[in-house]
């Protein structure tokens, strides 16, 4: 039940940013006012689609190997770990696409052209912050990704390459946390002390008596 709760407060949280950016803004937060690229609406949707869908399938291609190569990675995902273990493979379903939805429409659909893109990075960042040794590097993580989909936003001019990018990172990192542990397996002993549901007393006692008989 706790996934669907999760997931009715960030709809909540998507009607309260819609309802501000158009009290506020007047416009719809989907839609970069001053874009850098001038395109017609379809155009602009479509091709944000496509730069926000290889941006996060590039992100989530690199994912293993960097928790593979690097140590900082590797701690990093070990403590984002029990959050997505937590979670069944149901609730991921549900949580990666309302809250990449929510938090683009908040952090880039509405603050981005509000307060800029670093700002909002920043902000984006922030929020991101947790407890634990790898606290920062989550922190810089989130907000290097968040200045990334800002740039897809301002460039475009549409936020449905953000919102797929976004969803397909929490979708497939997700996953990915809960299913993989990075730590490394104990080394096996090698001689008798490897033996793994063996008798190393018979086995001993098979080389005396060969050696007692030679």
């Amino acid at each position: 039940m706790a996934r669907w709760g999760v997931a009715a407060a960030y709809v909540l949280l998507t009607c309260l940013a819609l309802g501000v950016a158009v009290v506020w803004q007047w416009r719809s937060p989907m839609i970069h006012p001053a874009p850098w690229l001038v395109l017609e609406p379809l155009a602009s949707h479509l091709y944000s689609g496509g730069v926000g869908l290889a941006f996060g399938g590039l992100v989530v291609m690199l994912t293993p190997p960097m928790v593979d190569r690097w140590q900082w990675v590797r701690n990093l995902h070990q403590e984002l770990r029990p959050i997505a273990r937590a979670m069944s493979p149901t609730a991921i379903l549900v949580v990666a696409p309302t809250s990449g939805f929510v938090e683009e429409i908040l952090f880039r659909g509405l603050l981005g052209p509000a307060v800029g893109l670093l700002p909002q990075a920043l902000l984006f960042g922030l929020v991101h912050y947790l407890p634990g040794r790898s606290r920062w590097v989550w922190a810089v993580w989130a907000m290097a990704i968040g200045l990334a989909l800002g740039v897809i936003f301002q460039l475009t001019g549409s936020l449905v390459g953000p919102i797929i990018a976004h969803t397909l990172i929490n979708g497939l990192n997700l996953r990915y946390l809960r299913r993989h542990d990075p730590t490394p397996p104990p080394p096996r002993l090698g001689g008798l002390l490897g033996l793994r549901g063996g008798n190393p007393t018979g086995a001993a006692r098979g080389c005396c008596g060969r050696a007692g008989e030679s």
